[in-house]
């Protein structure tokens, strides 16, 4: 290894995710500029003293290497750290603000601003003694730093933040971990960081590797506090995500990563959602998605781009103000296509339709789907799942479930004219609709009977055992049983006893002829939708919950 290689030569130190390439550090660049300026300060150097110059920095570079192993990390000399690096701070910061025109005067504090920053690396082996950093006001002075005027420094700031919040590190000292996180928040560090990015040059390498590392900042602190998103996008992180996504230059690995946190920071948040809906992020995300309409995506990233971007569409559509955006957006037809193209955006194209129809917030979308001629649409799906789905990462189970959902929402919030159009589907060719799903039904009867006589044996152990059934255990019982199938069955049950209630004497006919001939039961159908009417709604609308109980328990009767 020559001396070029040694002064490039920096260690992993273990990004949040693998990158697309390893390229050079910022403690590369600055020592290679160190070098080149070591260089220009002589006046027409001889090769022999350049040389010596170069023996003298692999010396004292090997020797510093060296002085690094041997020293133990401990309280003392952590707090020697942090008080080295503030002096080395401030120096910077005042040689700069005296020779603002004269890079040469402050250029040796940077460089020896990012050493110590570099050497500080080593805290994040030892989350027990983060409270120093917060102590000391190393953290007010590191969050000081991200607005620093060179770039490199801001980006190294960010290396170090993103290994000190590492999420194998905050869990293994959580009291040192709560100290730092709470200190980061208090200086605003989300938006900090996003006026940082908004700064960088994603064409340049190390502005780039930037720009992740400060994500693998977010999503460490989202995984270790997850409610604090709310507070991230609100200090302008929604805003950068959605510019930065929509951003026309090549799919890179930062693309995939902005996609993947825009997920998190809307799962389970209506809050985040309704910003989002705000900055016209259903727009944002319907015009993105729309690129793979009659294109699958090109690598394994861009596909889990791609679902990224379908799940936080499903995440949105949770909230009944963004059913409205993705209507006038033209979201509906733009998943009917995906449907009717059958790439590989298919199966996010008929969940994401299955959460903008579901609930009474669903009854516009409903209506339009039936006008842009979605019925001929769905209901090809609903006789038969297609081969590749899972290819496109989704299962018989999980397709016919979605697409049982949409049929029982359009069941429940379609009126007059569009309602008769759905149910003349169930007549046409000799009824062959209503028969396949008699067929899904016995299917899934069969698979929720095996779940139940399993969990029945488990109930049985531990009642033997003398363990007692909680509410908390029957919750997991029901919750296993749902994903055994019980969840399809009830929609197949729903949808069988709308259609015999709504005065078709020949769908009543058939369906009653099939369950008779199969061994089936009418009791067992109605058992099943009581079962599903006790457990119906979100928790959010009560009157809602009241009055779909009471509709489901008179269409039972009428069964």
């Amino acid at each position: 290894m020559d001396v070029g290689e040694l002064l490039n030569y920096q260690p992993d130190r273990g990004a949040k995710r693998p990158r697309e390439e390893d390229g050079d550090t910022l403690r590369a660049k600055i020592k290679s500029s160190r070098e080149a300026r070591l260089h220009q300060s002589i006046p027409d150097p001889d090769a022999e003293d350049l040389d010596t110059d170069r023996d003298s920095i692999l010396e004292k570079l090997l020797d510093r290497e060296e002085d690094t192993e041997v020293e133990p990390v401990d309280e003392g000399s952590v707090k020697k750290m942090i008080l080295t690096f503030e002096k080395r701070s401030y120096k910077n910061q005042e040689l700069r603000i005296k020779f603002p025109d004269n890079p040469e005067k402050f250029m040796e504090t940077e460089l020896d601003l990012n050493d110590i920053l570099q050497e500080m690396h080593v805290i994040a082996t030892m989350p027990d003694l983060y409270h120093l950093l917060v102590e000391l006001n190393a953290i007010h002075s590191l969050l000081g730093l991200l607005s620093h005027e060179n770039t490199d420094i801001s980006i190294a700031v960010v290396d170090l933040l993103q290994e000190l919040t590492d999420i194998d590190t905050l869990h293994e000292g959580e009291e040192g971990a709560e100290i730092l996180i709470d200190a980061l928040l208090e200086g605003q560090v989300v938006a900090l960081l996003v006026q940082n990015m908004e700064r960088l040059n994603e064409q340049v390498k190390e502005e780039a590797d930037g720009v992740y590392n400060t994500l693998a900042i977010i999503e460490n602190m989202a995984e270790f506090r997850p409610g604090l998103c709310t507070e991230a996008a609100q200090q302008g992180l929604m805003q950068w995500l959605l510019k930065r996504i929509k951003v026309k230059m090549p799919f890179d690995s930062n693309k995939l990563y902005c996609s993947e946190i825009l997920a998190i920071l809307l799962q389970n948040n209506d809050g985040t959602r309704g910003l989002l809906g705000e900055c016209d992020g259903i727009d944002v995300l319907l015009q993105q998605l729309s690129v793979f309409k009659r294109h699958n995506p090109s690598t394994p990233e861009e596909q889990e781009m791609m679902e990224n971007l379908f799940d936080g569409l499903c995440s949105c559509l949770m909230l009944g103000a963004n059913r409205e955006r993705f209507l006038k957006g033209e979201g509906l037809q733009l998943m009917n296509l995906m449907l009717r193209e059958k790439k590989m955006s298919r199966a996010g194209a008929l969940k994401v339709l299955d959460h903008s129809m579901i609930g009474p917030e669903g009854l516009d979308n409903c209506h339009k789907f039936v006008d842009i001629l979605g019925l001929r649409t769905i209901f090809p799906l609903f006789m038969k799942a297609p081969k590749k789905m899972k290819k496109a990462g989704i299962s018989e189970k999980e397709h016919e479930e979605h697409v049982c959902s949409i049929i029982a929402s359009m069941l429940r919030n379609l009126k007059a004219q569009q309602r008769a159009r759905l149910l003349s589907k169930f007549t046409e060719t000799d009824c062959e609709k209503v028969d396949r799903l008699m067929e899904m039904h016995f299917k899934y009867m069969e698979a929720v009977q095996l779940a139940d006589k399993r969990i029945e044996g488990e109930k049985h152990d531990m009642v033997r055992r003398g363990e007692i059934l909680d509410d908390g255990m029957e919750d997991e019982f029901y919750l296993r049983r749902l994903d055994a199938g019980l969840f399809a069955l009830q929609l197949i049950c729903y949808i069988m006893v709308e259609i015999c209630s709504a005065g078709t004497p020949q769908i009543q006919q058939r369906v009653h002829q099939i369950l008779n001939l199969k061994g089936g039961s009418t009791k067992v159908v109605r058992h099943i939708m009581r079962e599903y009417a006790e457990n119906i709604g979100n928790g959010k609308n009560e009157e809602f919950k009241e009055s779909e109980q009471r509709r489901i328990m008179e269409l039972v009767e009428n069964f």
